[in-house]
């Protein structure tokens, strides 16, 4: 039997006040493993252990675990303290970083580290800047503010209902909300204005207390009715620019007598009680991270006792557990959630132990199953070890291991890929599976920030791609394969219709990616209205689907050169050629101003080193770059009035 907890912690504390760090760190580990995740105190003394000793990724590690596994204040802000001594010494090359200045109507002290704990879970590390109390006006319409000294990458505005000027009543609710309204587009266009920053606006929380009772909800003139109203306005009619986070909700979720508390407040205008801060911090994370392109894209799921009760090749398709009881609702409001997510853009994936025949017998047959076979853009059901299939998952889609979310009932199976393919993110459930369907919704991987017209259709792509690939594989020559497809481009400017698309792109697309460079739509807006700035993006169709807005470029033009400053594609149509059709296209947009260089750099990250050499394959040569850039960058020429031709004979343009 196992140490009880408290047992294990003082005699590793007991070794580490004898310097014996290492046999302290032991005891840690050796408790954690035999739990599925550890303890959240277990994970911070070894965090604390391995941050005493200089090794600061591996303590980093121990606070993510913590992360997951509590919300708990006090061991949040004992994690916090240790995160903020080794966040400057930490060597994880897989860290992205990011400025974010945090304005508060109320006290956010407390808050902050918590933030950089959260962002810590998606491998962000960012630089704070943090506003006095109640100074959000006063450092947003100052231009000489040291929030625009600081040049933040997000602002993050944290308001409360008492920000407001609404009345507790009023006889003219609409003129009341229009003045208020009008008053936070102020701010809003003059971050605009001033910054580059994408801005994160969290919503008003209604107050528990309302004087009308009941009465309130037909009373129009209420305060609790107004800051409702205000708050579908802000959500409805804020800039692109300007992203919500419904704290409202979150608020109701928990109880709002438990989100306010009143001794806080009057003790140090505290809007947010403590307990309720590390949710807040990771939902606000969460939404930081979808900007900066982090978000997981694609949810694998197992079959049997994670889709329905029991096992289909054992129990039959009338003896699993699916539609009557309470297992089987459980099962099917299960399965909805899962649809729902698929119709938001979420690819769904399967990945079972089972013969293929047995698995897909109740996606074709059960009365009560809520997923159809067209739903999955991947099934995968063979006897491989699932870390293989996860990885063959990934590769067929084109997708990162670290866009895959894992859910399966196994916690053997859970733990293998955890140790096997730890880029994967693990859905822990609980054993009864009443409650599946709220542990997959307490994930916040897919939190995205907005949805566009190629988010309905996602399923339907890479199940195209699937079949491509298949194909691909019984076709004989390269140049066969493309002819088969019967591919065709649209290449045209950047234009407002496909601007969320073109934004969503550059803020996520990361292996066909020159240079990883990030914009917000402000950014993009501006660089559209340049005259120097060459800009297009590339729809592509086959005869399997219609892929819709999949690539782009943006290049700059200094005297005769052509400068690409970004140029990406999806994963969902690497390898097809369009990036010739790209290619072809900007020489002639380069002819027609009259320049005679195509210039382009390659800035070298984790996931971009398939277009390490892709320069080179299209003719340019290296050259010496005349500023300094990032270590492993390269940068590249081609001479246009030496040859011009860079025409695909495959794809129209």
């Amino acid at each position: 039997m196992r140490k009880a907890l408290q047992a294990v912690l003082d005699e590793a504390a007991d070794y580490r006040e004898q310097g014996q760090l290492e046999k302290s760190l032991k005891i840690l580990t050796e408790h954690a493993n035999g739990d599925e995740l550890p303890e959240p105190e277990i994970a911070l003394q070894a965090a604390r252990v391995l941050a005493s000793e200089g090794y600061s990724t591996e303590a980093a590690g121990w606070l993510r675990s913590l992360v997951d596994t509590t919300e708990e204040f006090t061991l949040w802000q004992a994690a916090g303290a240790v995160y903020q001594d080794i966040c400057d010494h930490s060597t994880d090359e897989q860290l992205r970083t990011a400025r974010i200045a945090v304005l508060g109507s109320y006290t956010i002290t407390q808050f902050v580290p918590l933030l950089k704990l959260a962002a810590l879970r998606w491998k962000v590390n960012i630089e704070v800047y943090e506003s006095g109390f109640g100074q959000i006006e006063q450092e947003v319409l100052n231009p000489n503010s040291g929030l625009y000294a600081f040049k933040p990458d997000f602002v993050i505005l944290m308001v409360h209902a008492g920000a407001t000027r609404l009345s507790a009543y009023t006889a003219e609710p609409e003129n009341e909300i229009a003045t208020e309204f009008s008053r936070w587009q102020t701010i809003w266009q003059t971050l605009i204005d001033q910054s580059s920053a994408q801005i994160l606006m969290h919503n008003f929380v209604v107050p528990f207390e309302e004087a009308f009772g009941n009465l309130a909800c037909s009373q129009p003139g209420t305060r609790s009715n107004m800051l409702d109203v205000l708050n579908r306005q802000i959500a409805e009619r804020s800039p692109a620019q300007v992203s919500i986070l419904d704290v409202e909700k979150l608020a109701a979720n928990i109880g709002r007598e438990h989100w306010f508390n009143d001794r806080y407040w009057y003790m140090s205008k505290q809007s947010v009680s403590f307990p309720c801060l590390p949710m807040l911090a990771k939902k606000s994370a969460a939404q930081l991270s979808a900007h900066l392109g982090l978000a997981k894209k694609c949810l694998v799921l197992d079959l049997d006792n994670t889709l329905w009760g029991g096992v289909i090749g054992e129990d039959g398709l009338q003896g699993i557990s699916l539609g009557a009881g309470v297992n089987g609702e459980a099962f099917v409001a299960f399965q909805r959630y899962i649809l729902a997510l698929k119709r938001r853009g979420i690819i769904l994936a399967v990945c079972s132990k089972n013969n293929e025949a047995d698995a897909m017998e109740p996606f074709n047959k059960h009365p009560d199953m809520q997923l159809s076979l067209d739903d999955i853009a991947l099934f995968v059901a063979n006897w491989k070890p699932k870390p293989e299939n996860l990885q063959y998952i990934a590769q067929t889609l084109n997708i990162g291991l670290d866009s895959l979310v894992f859910v399966d009932d196994n916690p053997a199976e859970r733990e293998i890929v955890r140790q096997l393919v730890p880029e994967v993110e693990v859905v822990t459930l609980p054993k009864q599976p009443t409650g599946y369907l709220r542990a997959l919704a307490g994930v916040d991987w897919f939190e995205s920030v907005n949805f566009t017209e190629e988010d309905l259709s996602k399923t339907e792509k890479y199940k195209a791609k699937a079949a491509t690939e298949a194909l691909e594989a019984k076709t004989e020559s390269i140049e066969d394969f493309y002819r088969s497809l019967d591919m065709q481009a649209e290449i045209a400017p950047f234009d407002e219709l496909h601007l969320p698309r073109i934004v969503q792109l550059i803020g996520k697309t990361n292996q066909f990616n020159l240079t990883t460079k990030r914009r917000t739509q402000a950014e993009v807006e501006s660089l559209m209205q340049a005259p120097d700035h060459v800009h297009f993006y590339l729809k592509l169709k086959d005869r399997f689907v219609d892929h819709g807005l999949v690539g782009l470029m943006i290049a700059h033009r200094q005297e005769e050169t052509l400068s690409i400053d970004t140029w990406l594609m999806s994963c969902r149509v690497i390898g097809r050629t369009a990036e010739n059709a790209m290619l072809a296209y900007l020489g002639q947009q380069a002819g027609a101003l009259g320049c005679t260089k195509l210039r382009g750099r390659y800035i070298p990250s984790k996931k971009n080193k398939m277009v390490e050499d892709l320069f080179a394959k299209f003719g340019f040569r290296s050259i010496d770059s005349e500023i300094s850039v990032p270590e492993g960058s390269t940068d590249w020429e081609y001479d246009l009035s030496a040859n011009d031709n860079f025409e695909n004979p495959w794809i129209r343009v």
